[in-house]
């Protein structure tokens, strides 16, 4: 921890000497509130709650995981800066050990400045090869949740940058409304396909806060991301699973080897959907899934029609 916490102040040390503008960065001279997310998706919140008011810096980048991540002289900058920072928890950034915390210990962030987005979330499990369990951090997936960190989001922001309150709570409102609006029709949707279809089978257990919320049974060929994603056992025991149940389709996910469910679906003859489901992140912006929610219009679609087909 001691020599982890030196390497950060070194790395601090270094970008700050290469900054000679004696503080006076753009984000001071034009009011703008700094804030500094951990991922992809929170930075989409930040951006959509706080408009115009908020110079958001994200941490982790589309394509790179965040559990383990290392960060880099510019983050180490932008966090010592930043007037509010916004993380996921759950473990999704390593937990209070993890490299998110050890970041803000090391460039002496106030606490008040922190801010978890899943206080208000009930913890789902997974268990590990070793029968050990560990929080499972992609509570994000459920609409649900997404209210819930809007909510908290919002509130941060009011609370933080009171000289814009009522700006930055009526775009909040109105996110928020966009989500629960999307968390009923998502419901909805569900509802809508045949019971016996509702089973959602993915590469990895990310979909349980979902899948629990919805009503959605769930399979899967791994629980937690090893060294040994889709090894046989794994593989034969979920074929054996869709023999003994009625599953329609296979899901995988954008950001994972497509292999070990190429192997389930050639042993048990079920096909794979012709498009991925999203788990992880939104893409960069342009890409077609650039906002969260289009990330959940997106999943929201997908399961519906390929759970509803007639086979």
């Amino acid at each position: 921890m001691k020599l982890l916490t030196l390497s950060f102040l070194a790395v601090f040390t270094l970008a700050a000497c290469g900054n000679d503008d004696g503080g006076n960065t753009e984000t001071e001279a034009n009011g703008k509130m700094k804030v500094v997310t951990s991922f992809t998706i929170i930075a989409d919140m930040a951006r959509q709650i706080g408009g115009d008011y908020v110079e958001v810096y994200n941490l982790v980048p589309s394509g790179t995981d965040p559990h383990e991540y290392e960060p880099l002289p510019n983050d180490i900058k932008a966090a010592t800066d930043a007037d509010i920072l916004f993380y996921n928890g759950l473990n999704l950034e390593g937990g209070e050990h993890g490299w998110f915390m050890k970041m803000m210990h090391a460039v002496n962030q106030k606490e008040e400045n922190i801010y978890s987005l899943n206080d208000r979330v009930e913890p789902q499990y997974l268990s590990s090869g070793d029968g050990e369990e560990e929080v499972n951090p992609h509570s994000f997936i459920d609409p649900g949740v997404g209210v819930k960190m809007a909510e908290d989001l919002r509130d941060a922001l009011i609370a933080k940058h009171p000289t814009d309150s009522d700006k930055i709570k009526e775009q909040g409102d109105a996110y928020v409304q966009r989500l629960k609006d999307l968390d009923k029709e998502f419901e909805e949707r569900i509802n809508s396909i045949p019971e016996e279809n509702r089973v959602l089978v993915t590469s990895e257990r990310a979909f349980q806060y979902m899948n629990d919320h919805y009503g959605l049974k769930e399979a899967f060929i791994w629980e937690v991301d090893t060294e040994e994603n889709g090894s046989p056992k794994q593989i034969k025991d979920l074929v054996k699973y869709l023999h003994e149940h009625n599953v329609p389709i296979l899901f995988v996910e954008s950001n994972v080897d497509t292999r070990p469910m190429e192997t389930v679906s050639k042993e048990s003859g079920i096909p794979i959907a012709d498009k991925p489901i999203y788990s992880d992140e939104i893409g960069n912006p342009g890409d077609d899934i650039d906002t969260y929610v289009k990330y959940l219009e997106y999943n929201m679609k997908l399961i519906h029609e390929e759970l509803s087909k007639v086979r």
